[in-house]
């Protein structure tokens, strides 16, 4: 069908919920029910397939789905031919070497000729090569962390979100060798009916995370400082100032990024700035 699109989606698990709950501050309504592997967008050209992460890319490439959000890790590892056209900015984590916490690690030569449990033996290969190291790679397809206290291996290569599970499991991080992310891919052969919807959900996506890293901000300021606040917070283009019924005061209004924002707060003060206001922005279109 060359009117609608098909987007591969995680079927559980967090990175699915984020990546629905983006397509749902796109405006784009569907129904997920449990169990549901299929769902067409009563709003939008588009059709959603729920599927294992790991078979994400190869979906995508072979030309079954469109588009697919997964890890960066998955796709990777994958190495299936797709085009990456947008990092979502969340499901961050980091592929990492572990082992026993009470074993002394002198550095990344630890690991020559050790054996090394990992689901992600490309990405670990390929780093292990890297740094000119000869490891035994046990590819298995889950519970890595087990694989020291079994005898399976001497070492671990996996993801780590906050560390718990392998503190959990008497192991300890001791190298980071990959960062993750979610992001957007699609085939490389879409047809340009397709590239022009796939446009339309780039724009809306491109809305929703400028929105979401952009803060709406309200100030009163005495007007002899309006040129040292305007410096602090220019805006996307300037800000807005209007005056207050006070005479001598205006009220600005400015969309700048938190952390700008964070980082000129005392600046703002020291300026005479008071009824400091910071409202989230729900979509920006710049």
């Amino acid at each position: 069908m060359e009117n609608i699109i098909r987007i591969a989606v995680q079927k559980s698990g967090r990175l699915s919920e984020d990546s629905l709950s983006l397509i749902k501050e796109c405006g784009i309504k569907f129904y997920n029910g449990t169990g549901k592997l299929k769902s067409t967008s009563t709003n939008f050209p588009i059709e959603f397939l729920f599927l294992r992460d790991d078979d994400i890319p190869g979906y995508v490439a072979d030309g079954v789905a469109d588009l697919g959000i997964v890890g960066e890790n998955e796709l990777v590892e994958k190495n299936k031919e797709v085009n990456t056209l947008k990092k979502l900015g969340f499901s961050k984590c980091r592929l990492s070497l572990a082992i026993p916490k009470g074993q002394d690690y002198p550095g990344l030569s630890f690991f020559d000729g050790k054996s090394i449990a990992t689901s992600y033996p490309k990405i670990l290969g390929d780093f292990l090569k890297s740094k000119n190291l000869q490891a035994e790679i046990h590819e298995i397809s889950g519970s890595v962390e087990i694989a020291p206290s079994i005898g399976l291996a001497e070492a671990i290569c996996d993801i780590v979100s906050s560390g718990s599970t392998l503190m959990m499991n008497g192991l300890k991080e001791v190298e980071q060798i990959f960062k993750s992310e979610a992001v957007l891919i699609s085939n490389k052969n879409l047809s340009p009916e397709k590239l022009s919807i796939v446009d339309k959900l780039l724009f809306r996506m491109n809305a929703v995370q400028t929105g979401k890293s952009n803060k709406y901000v309200l100030l009163n300021a005495p007007n002899h400082s309006l040129d040292k606040i305007i410096s602090l917070i220019p805006g996307m283009r300037s800000p807005t100032i209007l005056p207050l019924a006070q005479e001598g005061w205006s009220s600005v209004h400015s969309v700048l990024s938190e952390e700008q924002f964070w980082e000129n707060i005392e600046g703002l003060r020291a300026a005479g700035a008071e009824g400091i206001l910071v409202v989230p922005i729900e979509k920006m279109v710049v």
